[in-house]
């Protein structure tokens, strides 16, 4: 039949793909979602307890100090001698920024101290200490 008639007789051969991308972006997303938040769990951190603890807004600077001395900020591992240098790439806004620091309890108060020095060096002025709330 030439007229694009069809019979319900007739076998469909093609594959409709379609169903098959709109999943796989999805579960794309999903993932693309849940990836940071997966890392960030990760890093080991025993905040220290503190009753008059406040609400800190999320910050591009939110470094994590390992008890062991290891420094991320964000989802990226940092090497001290490098951190200067990434901190000026984020520009002169970063003077604006509050930088939010978490150490873990056990961590050496003189490797908190150096890691608001670095900061404080490159123009970094106002620093939050993030604390786990006490009940």
């Amino acid at each position: 039949m030439a007229g694009g008639f069809q019979s319900d007789d007739d076998v469909i051969a093609g594959i409709n793909v379609t169903p098959l991308v709109d999943v796989v972006l999805v579960l794309l997303v999903i993932f693309m979602i849940t990836a940071p938040i997966i890392y960030q769990s990760a890093i080991k951190v025993k905040l220290p307890q503190a009753k008059s603890g406040e609400d800190v807004q999320k910050s591009p600077l939110s470094f994590t100090l390992t008890q062991a001395g290891e420094l991320t900020l964000g989802q990226e591992k940092l090497d001290w001698n490098t951190l200067g240098a990434r901190v000026a790439t984020l520009g002169p806004a970063v003077s604006e920024e509050t930088a939010v620091i978490s150490a873990d309890e056990n961590t050496a108060h003189g490797t908190v101290i150096r890691l608001m020095d670095i900061l404080r060096q490159a123009g970094v002025t106002r620093f939050a200490l993030n604390v786990q709330s006490k009940k």
